[in-house]
């Protein structure tokens, strides 16, 4: 079978909200584009929404359909992208958490990164499930009656979640098997205890903060220069005409 068709005539939601981890997003969409798969925009009003690179504003993508008219039989799977903002929305709203119930209620796969299994947690579907999830986020995932496992892509029944951007390859190459219906072990059955929380953050979300706390050189200097410029200017206007070579009288 073509990779074409692997996925050809399926539908899929994107479940998103303001905030959402784009490169997850972006990413999993061509993979399933490339795969011919169909897939639609839902966020939790029309228009557009904006989502971020870490901790930094990235570009706006256009919605498909508001949550308000989605509904679960139209589609043949769901991924939810992660992201802080986006993950806390979803989860807040009963329509979001409605959506996602009915997709588990049809059997339909479910793919989730970074911070989404959140949205699983609020939905209540996470007891006995194993997943992975952002770090941060395992002890939520935990308490919710799940199996967290420190893995890059974790695979059970019909959810498939993924770590974080960090392991965003791995976790496409999974998504299009799983989204095709291709088997798989159940995990769940084989670990019954979750892995331990990490000992430090990942230096991934370190890195990014000390990119955007620290300014580069040149916009150091084009500060300074500006600076300089408000000052020589501000000393000019104060500047009486006496001072000037060319006043009158000289």
């Amino acid at each position: 079978m073509s990779a074409f068709r692997k996925l050809g005539g399926k539908r899929f939601a994107v479940l998103a909200a303001n905030g959402f981890e784009q490169v997850e997003l972006e990413t999993a969409v061509a993979a399933l584009i490339e795969n011919g798969a169909k897939v639609s925009l839902i966020a939790l009003s029309p228009g557009r929404i904006r989502g971020m690179r870490m901790h930094q504003s990235a570009d706006l993508v256009r919605v498909d359909q508001p949550i308000s008219s989605a509904r679960a039989s139209d589609y043949d799977g769901l991924f939810i992208p992660g992201g802080c903002a986006c993950t806390d929305a979803l989860r807040q709203s009963a329509q979001a958490r409605t959506f996602v119930q009915q997709c588990a209620l049809a059997s339909h796969p479910i793919a989730l990164m970074s911070q989404a299994p959140l949205v699983l947690v609020s939905a209540g579907l996470a007891r006995n499930v194993a997943l992975t999830s952002w770090p941060g986020v395992r002890d939520d995932v935990v308490n919710a009656g799940a199996t967290w496992l420190n893995r890059p892509v974790v695979r059970d029944a019909n959810y498939l979640s993924g770590r974080g951007p960090q392991d965003l390859e791995s976790f496409v190459a999974s998504l299009v098997p799983f989204f095709a219906g291709e088997s798989s072990i159940t995990l769940s059955r084989y670990r019954a205890q979750s892995d331990p929380p990490q000992e430090r953050p990942v230096e991934l979300t370190t890195q990014s903060l000390r990119w955007l706390a620290t300014p580069s050189m040149g916009t150091m200097l084009s500060l300074a220069l500006l600076g300089a410029g408000v000052v020589a200017a501000h000393h000019t206007q104060h500047k009486s005409p006496d001072d000037s070579e060319d006043a009158p009288g000289r």
